[in-house]
């Protein structure tokens, strides 16, 4: 089945210390499918709670449909994620048990239907998150000198 990623948390991965992933589905209505395929999302502050046994997406923004009528969807409701039941027992556990968070990482189509990668996740600290950019600068100094050397 083809796999099209339409949106990556980058700052998920930055704040948060993944550790444990789980492919959902999205309960969607009306014109949301559409918009999530021209790519109208973002995950700007959004988060998942687990209200009586369910995992609802808080805070994710789909843009009404750009060809759509009155009956658009409005952009920041709670959407209700899809999962197996022992699934959401397990990150129940661990939500109550270690303090974790659950956070989205990646909104995908697999083949005709809207994906979300969503991940169990420790807050990082200031100092890990200084030492992620220290990373990150020091890899793409070490790819810019091996580009100029490689160009003479």
């Amino acid at each position: 089945m083809e796999i099209k990623t339409i949106q990556r948390n980058k700052k998920a991965y930055f704040n948060y210390e993944v550790l444990d992933e789980l492919e959902v589905g999205m309960e969607l209505e009306g014109t949301e499918v559409k918009s999530v395929r021209e790519g109208k999302c973002s995950f700007s502050d959004s988060y998942i709670v687990i209200k009586n046994g369910e995992l609802i997406l808080v805070g994710f923004l789909i843009q009404p449909y750009s060809h759509g009528n009155i009956f658009n969807h409005t952009p920041d409701r709670k959407r209700r994620l899809l999962a197996h039941r022992q699934e959401i027992k397990k990150f129940t556990r661990k939500v109550n048990e270690r303090g974790f968070t659950i956070v989205p990482l990646e909104i995908y189509l697999k083949g005709n239907l809207v994906k979300m990668k969503i991940a169990l996740a420790r807050g990082k600290n200031v100092r890990d998150k200084k030492e992620a950019i220290k990373e990150r600068d020091a890899a793409r100094d070490a790819r810019r000198q091996l580009r100029e050397l490689n160009s003479y």
